[in-house]
């Protein structure tokens, strides 16, 4: 693995990890990470990946090496979707890359693919645990108001599953929060419990800057979302235990996406910290799906 900075237009510095020969003549993964997490998080699945393939990662904004900003406008996800279009402008300018995301890595590339600033650069999407906020408000909308008891009933576990955001808006009980219930969150679950601070370093950090994530973007979402519309291929990889994000967030998909491709796993939310393996072989067999059906029509 080799690492650089680039600097974007909007002079945020954000650090790049490329596994594998950065000179393969091979299809490029980008994939983006969430919260409270840094690229670290994907060096298991790169690793798989990087015979292949030239993987890429890249610490967000407020993560990792990267640069920090300190308003919480910067944080909105319009800035972020900048932040990836300067990433696969500096990795793949020429060639179409795979995009993968995970939690609030996913929340930002679904911005990425449904909306104008990065067509034609992106020839696949596999999302984890993260939709878009705008689909989510759509489908809570419509769900409690013309829904199903079924919809009701899978609307009211998200919410109980989404408490801590409501407490990340507010100035105090978002840092109380975080310390107390998210710091050492990835290793408390029981496939990971040999991960270590060590391991992310800069965890705390990227946890005290990432509640911003959800104050920048999370209100306005909900009251104003916008209709978010794909035909890139999109497959959804849906870890079944995940605590924070349940499968019924990705009910009625296909109103927004043309092509989905739903894969599960009996998983928690770090499923690729977890579960390597599998999200590696998932990422792998639909990247290689998604090149030889554009060879084929060339």
């Amino acid at each position: 693995m080799k690492s650089f900075n680039i600097t974007t237009e909007a002079n945020i510095r954000l650090n790049i990890r490329v596994w594998g020969d950065e000179h393969i003549h091979a299809p490029t993964i980008v994939m983006v990470h969430g919260f409270p997490d840094n690229s670290l998080v994907w060096q298991a699945v790169a690793e798989q990946l990087s015979a292949l393939f030239k993987v890429v990662a890249y610490d967000v904004r407020g993560a990792g090496e990267s640069s920090t900003p300190t308003t919480i406008s910067a944080y909105k996800i319009p800035c972020l979707v900048a932040d990836l279009a300067a990433v696969i402008d500096a990795v793949s300018p020429q060639q179409a890359i795979h995009l993968v995301g995970h939690d609030w890595g996913s929340i930002q590339c679904w911005e990425a693919v449904t909306t104008p600033l990065l067509q034609g650069k992106i020839a696949s999407f596999s999302s984890i645990s993260g939709p878009s906020l705008d689909h989510a408000a759509y489908w809570m909308r419509q769900g409690l108001s013309h829904g199903t008891n079924d919809d009701k009933f899978k609307i009211i576990n998200q919410l109980l599953h989404s408490w801590y955001i409501a407490a990340f808006h507010l100035p105090l009980a978002s840092q109380l929060t975080w310390r107390v219930a998210f710091n050492k969150w990835p290793q408390r679950f029981t496939a990971i419990k040999a991960l270590h601070s060590e391991d992310f370093p800069t965890q705390a950090s990227d946890g005290r800057h990432g509640v911003k994530l959800y104050r920048a973007n999370f209100i306005e979402r909900l009251f104003k979302p916008q209709k978010r519309h794909t035909s890139i291929p999109v497959q959804l990889i849906i870890p079944t235990r995940d605590k924070f994000v349940t499968p019924g967030l990705f009910d009625y998909l296909d109103k927004w996406a043309s092509n989905v491709w739903r894969r599960e796993i009996d998983a928690e939310h770090w499923v690729q910290l977890s579960h390597p393996d599998e999200v590696a072989a998932f990422i792998r067999e639909f990247v290689d799906f998604i090149e030889e059906d554009n060879e084929a029509h060339g």
